[in-house]
């Protein structure tokens, strides 16, 4: 801890672990702060299973939120107490929201974030989404489009390996795969009535990535086989120092999360890569005396443009396919996990300009059948999430309390986000078009539920009266909003540092030595998951700043860069 460092990625999750792989391997020593511990191969053990009481997991999320603090951790959509041990402690980590306001933030503090506890869902961005404004005339563009991007695609999904198939379509495009997707006997049937019914909607196999089982995710694996690598974990970094002669990045402060000891750390560029909520509130809590308001905040943006997708969930039997399910032989299975799969449906509304519906952008579905164990004489299982893209707009923002603090003595977040007329109506309709294929693939709905409420009030028909009364509770809180867990925004990308916190290499304006790579520098938040853009972003820049670097131009005044990259045929994705 004593040296000074070429650079200090703060985050270990898809950005952090990126950065540190493209920094060590380009030659630059690199000290990486996690907030939590290092999880043991041993430590992924899954535990006796217990009996969910009433058929909702109650006893189990009731033991989470009694016994290890999570009171907002356990109320999830998709429970799995053999994760919980992995997610926070609500007590330990709070958060705020405005009277009234209800917002879900999943998360978990471990070497690898939430790499290790997400759907392994990965999926390509498009001009769909970074010139989303030139489509629809609302908003901003990206300062970058899917070409500028699409090599460092390549790049980390190479490195993670991805499972998918050359499908073909604009959105998704395809990407680099190191082996097939699968659909269920159930799926492909859905997939052929589907399509057969409403030909623009598309049914395909998800993209997912392999499993590690050493429980290091692959970016963070490499650098260490670099030996340019230092981790420091249980780091709770509680601000970004600045020097205030040069006014650039001098390095950070931390306190240790076990024994409570304030450290500071140097380098020569810092990267915030610790997710989207967690970097604006490192922002916001590390002001100086030249940006009063948030460090790199001279736009006053910082905080605002947040956005998050609101959900639609469906589960339901399939009658006429008692017992079925079939194993994914497409991919190795995860010893913990399991294995990851299903069917999307890309966003089919609103597409190449052309507005089709009540409301802009749109969302996509994705869902799986027949891929969970039942016996012989019990309906197949069939259901899935809806995600509908949230509009950016000024009042959704990420603040830190004036009166609330986490263990460690650091200003929690405020988050301040809600639905416009434009959500709400997209909602509606993700439930409506989630029924009309399900029933028209001749499934029997149990519930269909969303961040605007459900449905119907008809919920699972085999409940009784009590059953279905604390479910339609537990719905409530397991879809508010926050329950996709793609928050973004926050510290938008932009071309104009009036408009945006960091350029179109997540530089932030005002520090040429601090680059923000999560997910806060998205513009727009589309209805992909943001894990795979999150890791080409940061690829990307750290391209930028290698290069920078080993030049000295990361002392100078920021504008919007130049990056150099193989370039490929056009792609309309």
């Amino acid at each position: 801890m004593e040296r000074h460092f070429y650079a200090i990625v703060v985050g270990s999750g898809p950005g952090g672990s990126t950065a540190v792989r493209e920094l060590t391997e380009a030659g630059m020593d690199v000290l990486l702060l996690e907030a939590g511990p290092e999880r043991s191969e041993a430590e992924f053990v899954r535990p006796e299973e217990e009996p969910g009481a009433l058929g909702m997991d109650i006893i189990p999320r009731a033991k989470d939120m009694l016994i290890r603090g999570q009171v907002r951790q356990a109320c999830r959509a998709f429970f799995d107490g053999g994760v919980s041990p992995f997610m926070v402690n609500d007590l330990e980590d709070p958060y705020t929201t405005p009277l009234g306001q209800s917002y879900l933030w999943i998360r978990s503090k471990m070497l690898g974030g939430r790499m290790q506890t997400y759907g392994r869902v990965l999926q390509r961005m498009g001009n769909l989404d970074f010139k989303a404004a030139s489509l629809d005339g609302y908003g901003e563009d990206w300062p970058i489009e899917y070409a500028d991007l699409e090599p460092y695609y390549d790049r980390v999904e190479e490195l993670v390996g991805v499972y998918g198939d050359k499908d073909g379509l604009d959105q998704p495009a395809d990407g680099k795969y190191i082996g097939p997707g699968f659909l269920s006997t159930i799926e492909k049937e859905f997939k052929a009535k589907v399509e057969t019914r409403w030909p623009e909607r598309k049914v395909i196999s998800w993209r997912v990535q392999a499993p590690f089982e050493d429980r290091i995710p692959p970016g963070i694996a490499a650098a260490r086989r670099t030996g340019r690598l230092v981790t420091r974990t249980n780091a709770v970094v509680s601000r970004i120092t600045v020097n205030p002669r040069s006014g650039l990045a001098s390095g950070a402060e931390f306190v240790d999360r076990v024994t409570k000891r304030r450290h500071r750390v140097f380098g020569d560029v810092v990267v915030l890569a610790a997710s989207t909520i967690e970097s604006i509130r490192l922002l916001l809590n590390s002001g100086t005396t030249a940006f009063p308001d948030g460090l790199a905040n001279s736009s006053g943006l910082l905080g605002h443009y947040f956005m998050d997708q609101t959900t639609a969930l469906c589960f339901a039997d399939v009658p006429d396919r008692p017992g079925s399910w079939d194993e994914d032989t497409a991919q190795p299975a995860d010893s913990f996990h399991g294995r990851a799969g299903g069917i999307l449906i890309p966003r089919f509304q609103n597409l190449d300009g052309r507005r089709t519906e009540r409301y802009l952008r749109g969302f996509d579905y994705q869902g799986i059948g027949g891929r969970s164990p039942v016996p012989p004489d019990v309906p197949a299982v069939f259901g899935g999430d809806a995600m509908g893209e949230m509009l950016p707009r000024y009042d959704n923002y990420v603040g830190v309390s004036r009166r609330v603090k986490d263990k460690w003595g650091i200003p929690a977040p405020r988050i301040d986000c809600t639905l416009s007329a434009n959500e709400r109506m997209m909602t509606e309709d993700m439930m409506k078009a989630i029924r009309e294929m399900v029933e028209y693939a001749g499934y029997r709905i149990n519930f269909i539920g969303s961040t605007v409420g459900l449905d119907s009030s008809k919920v699972w028909p085999d409940f009784n009266p009590l059953q279905r009364q604390i479910f339609k509770v537990g719905i409530r809180m397991s879809q508010s909003l926050g329950a996709a867990i793609h928050e973004c925004g926050g510290a938008r990308m932009g071309s104009d540092p009036k408009k945006s916190v960091v350029n179109n290499v997540n530089q932030t304006w005002d520090i040429p030595n601090l680059f923000v790579t999560d997910a806060s520098s998205f513009v727009t938040n589309g209805t992909v998951g943001p894990t795979l853009t999150i890791m080409a972003l940061t690829s990307r820049a750290c391209k930028f700043i290698a290069e920078q670097h080993a030049s000295g131009g990361l002392t100078r005044p920021t504008e919007l860069a130049a990056v150099e990259q193989p370039r490929k045929s056009p792609s309309k994705a």
